[in-house]
């Protein structure tokens, strides 16, 4: 099954189901980024997270930024995510490993540490975006951020993020957004139904290991619910807007006395992406270009 995010609705749209697998995507990150097993599964969840968020917004160009900033040793998480389906994302200190949790899954929740915040930034594509901040619940993503759906939307959530990684890799990957719109949420039989379903799900990542689909999930959730399933698949991909371009327009602001430094004392410059750990280097005739370009641009 490839990299896709599926939309539903279900009780005449009072419903709404996303799901997501990003498997791929997830390995490319780590192995861009070189991350440990809790590293990898940490910023995996957030990826999917960052993508089912920004499956909901209506704009052209819409994204959601997600950075989760606490006191544990990972240090801090940072994803973007568009409506358009790419997403990128870094960690503060992706070689970080600890042992397994009580449960024996790994630890993400000591690796990102219980007190912090989640902060999301919504750009939906006109005018200012809007950010939200809510504490830390846990430091394992989806607690967190069904926690920030439920304090800062006022919208009955249940979100399942998952990453399994081993010796070979990742090799199951994504998450599961439902929601109770308005309009259902009054029946509270029906809240109560879905809860105990989901709560007997043992995790996201067991059921695509099971060789689940997204409409199998959907099915087994909802089959008796008047499920639709959305006919449009969106394809979904690690993508960073990076360039070598952008990288010598963020030289060339640190001005000619920086740049004429940077020549002498190393005969370039190099710098790295956060998003995507792509290495980008200017030799000196590159530099004295830009300096070239300052000069003509002051006269």
């Amino acid at each position: 099954m490839g990299e896709q995010l599926i939309r539903a609705t279900a009780v005449d749209g009072g419903i709404r189901a996303v799901g997501v697998i990003t498997t791929r995507l997830t390995e490319e990150a780590r192995m861009r980024h070189k991350l440990s097993y809790v590293a990898t599964a940490a910023l995996g969840r957030t990826m999917s997270a960052g993508l089912l968020l920004a499956s909901s917004m209506k704009r052209e160009g819409s994204r959601i930024n997600l950075s989760i900033k606490s006191n544990g040793p990972l240090g801090g998480i940072l994803v973007d995510a568009g409506l358009d389906g790419t997403v990128r994302g870094y960690v503060d200190n992706p070689t970080v490993e600890l042992p397994p949790n009580a449960k024996g899954k790994l630890d993400v929740g000591g690796a990102v540490g219980p007190d912090g915040y989640l902060y999301v930034i919504r750009d939906v594509g006109y005018g200012y975006p809007y950010s939200s901040t809510v504490k830390l619940v846990s430091g394992e993503i989806g607690d967190d951020i069904a926690n920030f759906l439920i304090t800062s939307e006022q919208t009955p959530s249940a979100f399942m993020v998952g990453v399994f990684v081993g010796a070979q890799g990742v090799t199951a990957a994504g998450g599961m957004l439902i929601q109770v719109l308005p309009k259902a949420a009054r029946d509270e039989s029906l809240v109560e139904i879905l809860e105990s379903r989901i709560s007997k799900l043992s995790g996201f990542t067991p059921l695509l290991q099971a060789g689940k689909t997204l409409p199998d999930i959907f099915q087994q959730l909802l089959g008796d619910m008047e499920l639709v399933i959305m006919p449009e698949i969106q394809m979904v991909r690690f993508d960073c807007g990076c360039s070598f371009d952008r990288v010598l327009g963020a030289l060339k602001m640190l001005g000619e006395v920086e740049l004429k430094d940077m020549i002498d004392k190393d005969e370039g410059a190099e710098a790295t992406c956060h998003f995507c750990g792509e290495v980008y280097q200017a030799n000196r005739n590159e530099l004295a270009q830009l300096i070239e370009e300052l000069r003509t641009e002051s006269v």
